[in-house]
């Protein structure tokens, strides 16, 4: 048997921690989470004191009953934790992709200019968009509806629903928050309005 490392002592300790952590987070005591992971209150006790060995079909059952994965109870933080934003200058916006869930996307962006008044220009794709306003006011277009978002107020919203956003009264900033399909629609919107405004 190889010696463990002290990267491997490190990951045994994260991963008790975890699961005592997890454990409280769900409000359970030692005999209500044993229970459902089928281990004795004895046995889990001593994985979370560490004074028993963590054996991989143990952590199985465990990551089941806690309602995760395994590779989640295992993982170990990554050195890439703070993230720059892609800068897209032309349009005023900052992207930050989210590790955790490749397929959402974090946004910032400064508007200056009203929401388009005619219907034919809003959009809409698949989607669900969710944003914060920081700074100003912005009004919402969804569908024939108009909603006024004031400085740290949100906004939440399927984008199959005929959508635009823009200030009012002075430039606002947003945060928004974009599932992969949203994020996709816009991208496409965008290079369509390059097309568009490109020189024929």
């Amino acid at each position: 048997m190889l010696p463990m490392t002290q990267d491997d002592d490190e990951l045994d300790s994260l991963v008790r921690k975890r699961i005592r952590a997890l454990r409280l987070a769900q409000g359970w005591s030692l005999e209500e989470l044993a229970t459902r992971a089928r281990l004795s209150q004895s046995t889990l006790s001593r994985i979370e004191n560490g004074r028993r060995r963590l054996a991989l079909d143990s952590l199985v059952t465990l990551a089941r009953a806690l309602d995760t994965t395994l590779d989640q109870l295992v993982e170990t933080a990554s050195d890439d934790v703070v993230i720059s934003p892609m800068i897209d200058g032309a349009h005023g916006r900052m992207r930050w992709p989210v590790k955790g869930d490749p397929g959402v996307s974090v946004m910032r962006q400064r508007l200056t200019e009203p929401p388009p008044d005619k219907p034919s220009r809003m959009r809409a794709h698949p989607g669900r968009e969710w944003l914060v306003v920081l700074s100003g006011t912005a009004i919402l277009m969804l569908g024939h509806r108009r909603f006024r978002v004031e400085t740290n107020q949100a906004a939440e919203f399927p984008t199959m629903m005929p959508h635009a956003i823009g200030a009012e009264g002075g430039p606002c900033e947003i945060l928004g928050i974009f599932d992969r399909d949203a994020r996709r629609g816009h991208q496409r919107d965008n290079g369509d309005r390059a097309l568009q405004e490109s020189p024929r």
